[in-house]
């Protein structure tokens, strides 16, 4: 298989009960004068990561060693066939910690409208230190449509083209510069990798049907043509128009002219050598060391990008305070010491992801310094977008990508008709 992106099994499964769920029952007693305050002991979940783990180990006997009477006790989330599903659970049974630290930007407003999460801006200071420590552009593409953040934007990982420099040289690409900044300049990349025979597919994103899948091949290039429009605003969808063309258009001749495959992977096509490129995240630097030897550069656009400048998709994953809280106070100023700066450089240094904080090179030189690698994505990192903050969430994401493999992957219908078609579903489902 590509490893191309995080785990997202039985996502849309548990995300769809949530939905249910959240039609069932929608009271939010995020500010409830008599659960709004309190401080004592909070419990915290973390990924089951091994490096977020041992982040998390140092950072709460950090917390505890000056708080004796605000102790926190902090364990992996349990078991389940994903984290979602489980998150999913112990919203209806009542039984969730005060803080958890893996949150997906997806899950959140279903889990929001079924009750289970505290509104941070109910804090004196929330919506301050959100916007401070995020950038208040960055921020606001994580706040529902009322401006309440249910979430703090936490760790990205900005998706950018990953690339392998020995078949590029093949291709007679330069490795270093590969000049594939624009649109019109990747497909001519694209057609060198192939009529060089220096690799059986130029790109090979997974064609496949999940909800998912757009985060990694047509939402991160709709992003950076763009400059930074979310898939929905406004309670409508964006994508039918010039630039959404433009980019189906893009992907439809990838796949016309054969540089990606209309079948999914049964390996890692980078390691193996059957592709030059995939689009990916910080995560791939340490995954293909020593298998590949990668390159990363900007997501392509119309009039050309630069790591500078382009946004893209963030992929993050963020924190979020539960109402079965009772100790709301302790819990938010945890929160804090846990996105601090000394926290956040101690996060990147052991797990090489990107908290989503501004200025991230300026803020920690001695680690970019000793990993160049991963300073392009500290740059981006600055710049990203998420998925929008919207009700029925995933299955927006299913109808866009139902049409989009019709339209684009398979081309049984027009780029015109699968724009216009999602786009007809999509606002259906967001005013439902």
């Amino acid at each position: 298989m590509n490893i191309n992106r995080r785990t997202f099994v039985a996502m849309a499964t548990s995300l769809s009960a949530a939905a249910a769920l959240a039609a069932c029952k929608s009271s939010d007693d995020s500010t409830s004068p008599s659960t709004s305050g309190g401080t004592g002991p909070i419990t915290v979940w973390l990924s089951n990561n091994e490096q977020e783990v041992a982040w998390g180990k140092q950072m709460v006997e950090a917390w505890n060693a000056d708080h004796p009477d605000e102790q926190v006790t902090a364990q992996e989330i349990p078991a389940g066939k994903s984290s979602e599903e489980t998150i999913t659970a112990a919203i209806t049974a009542g039984t969730t910690p005060d803080l958890i630290f893996n949150i997906s930007t997806a899950a959140a407003p279903a889990w929001a409208q079924q009750g289970g999460l505290v509104d941070l801006t109910t804090f004196d200071d929330g919506k301050d230190y959100i916007e401070s420590r995020s950038g208040a552009e960055v921020a606001a593409g994580y706040a529902d449509a009322d401006g309440k953040f249910y979430l703090l934007p936490w760790k990205s990982n900005p998706v950018l083209i990953m690339y392998n420099k020995d078949i590029f040289e093949k291709a007679g690409i330069d490795p270093e510069n590969p000049e594939m900044n624009t649109l019109d300049s990747f497909l001519d990349g694209c057609k060198k990798i192939i009529d060089s025979g220096a690799a059986q597919t130029a790109i090979w994103p997974a064609p496949t049907s999940e909800f998912y899948q757009p985060w990694f091949d047509y939402y991160p290039l709709y992003i950076a043509e763009t400059d930074g429009a979310q898939l929905v605003e406004d309670d409508k969808a964006t994508f039918n128009d010039e630039s959404g063309k433009t980019i189906g258009n893009f992907w439809a001749e990838i796949y016309k002219n054969g540089y990606a495959s209309q079948e999914a992977a049964t390996d890692d096509a980078m390691t193996t050598g059957a592709t030059a490129m995939q689009l990916a995240g910080p995560w791939a630097i340490a995954s293909y060391k020593g298998r590949v030897n990668v390159g990363f550069m900007p997501i392509p656009t119309s009039a050309g990008s630069s790591i500078d400048s382009v946004k893209t998709f963030a992929d993050s994953k963020n924190i979020s305070m539960f109402t079965t809280s009772t100790n709301r106070q302790t819990a938010w100023e945890f929160l804090k010491f846990a996105t601090s700066e000394e926290q956040d450089g101690a996060f990147l240094e052991a797990t090489g992801q990107m908290p989503i904080r501004t200025d991230l090179p300026a803020a920690y030189p001695d680690y970019f310094e000793q990993n160049p690698s991963y300073e392009q994505f500290a740059i981006v990192a600055s710049h990203v977008v998420d998925v929008p903050n919207i009700n029925n969430s995933t299955e927006v994401w299913q109808k866009f990508r139902d049409e989009y493999s019709a339209g684009v992957i398979f081309q049984t219908e027009s780029v015109d008709e699968f724009l216009s078609d999602a786009e007809e579903q999509i606002n259906t489902l967001v005013a439902r």
